[in-house]
């Protein structure tokens, strides 16, 4: 059965004839079918960051799995949760077939390496409280395959990302979410839609999980780790917002709380010492919102 990604589109079959900007323009019409395609699987994405928050509350982590572009991108996202939500980084991992030459340099016949797979499995280590993700547009190598038969038999919850409803991976994961993006502008080049629709969806478990289990207030990122000047300037003014203090004293009371955004909030509004911040976080897991609701610990 055809790969539906290796399909021909009709839409872009001569494009080879147009100029820059029709070329472009063609790029860009079927770029504008990913978010919609998306938007079809929303229910199946929402079953995966349950499965997450779940996982993330009992200790657990979160691993995303895949070869070439999907790969790539599994990479891309978990390297920026230490950053913006300050969690360990063990917390979300990421592992691309043929391991780190891999991305950035082709590597030959990974996606089908089984030797890679259990590598990698075996590097990670799943356990019962833990969501692996196979990402593939085919949905078919044996690296995806492989990983996601190793974390079930490990008790792990199982998703998979793939543009093909005909995906082998479909079988064995317990969740599967499928973006019908359909032919890619080049027959067969799945970097371009079917790797926007995965960016999309990715970016969509670890934002929607991490603001389940308290590392924003409101829209504000106020978990932010503090490990450069552009974050230390972002920290003071989320401080300054949520708490209605000027940038000076949000600087001041960052520094009291040893960079922790959080903490200073709590100290600045419930009028408090850092421990007694530190503890009033700790009894509500984290989450800011309900320290600041909670009146009994006036």
């Amino acid at each position: 059965m055809t790969i539906l990604t290796e399909n021909v589109n009709p839409n872009t079959e001569n494009i080879d004839l147009e100029s820059v900007i029709n070329i472009l323009t063609l790029m860009n019409n079927e770029d504008k079918k990913v978010a919609s395609s998306v938007e079809k699987v929303l229910p199946q994405v929402a079953d995966a960051v349950n499965a997450i928050v779940k996982a993330f509350q009992n200790n657990g982590r979160l691993a995303y799995f895949g070869s070439g572009t999907s790969g790539r991108i599994g990479i891309l996202d978990a390297s920026e949760c230490p950053p913006t939500f300050s969690v360990d980084k063990n917390l979300v991992q990421a592992f691309i077939a043929g391991g780190n030459d891999a991305v950035v340099h082709a590597v030959e016949h990974a996606e089908d390496n089984l030797v890679f797979a259990q590598k990698d499995i075996l590097t990670f280590n799943p356990q019962k409280n833990d969501v692996v993700v196979a990402l593939s547009a085919s949905g078919n190598p044996n690296y995806c395959l492989e990983v996601l038969r190793l974390a079930k038999d490990c008790g792990a919850t199982t998703v998979a990302v793939s543009s093909n409803p005909d995906a082998k991976i479909k079988d064995i994961a317990d969740i599967f979410i499928n973006p019908l993006v359909g032919p890619e502008v080049i027959a067969g080049s799945s970097r371009l839609k079917s790797g926007t629709a995965q960016k999309l969806i990715v970016n969509m478990l670890t934002t929607a999980s991490m603001i389940r289990i308290g590392k924003t207030y409101k829209n504000l990122m106020a978990d932010v780790c503090v490990s450069n000047d552009k974050l230390y300037k972002r920290a003071c003014h989320i401080i300054a917002d949520i708490t209605g203090v000027s940038l000076s004293n949000a600087e001041s009371y960052l520094k009291k709380a040893n960079n922790r955004v959080k903490t200073a909030c709590v100290m600045i509004l419930k009028d408090c010492s850092c421990e007694k911040a530190d503890f009033l976080l700790n009894k509500h897991n984290g989450i800011l919102r309900k320290v600041l609701q909670d009146n009994a610990d006036e």
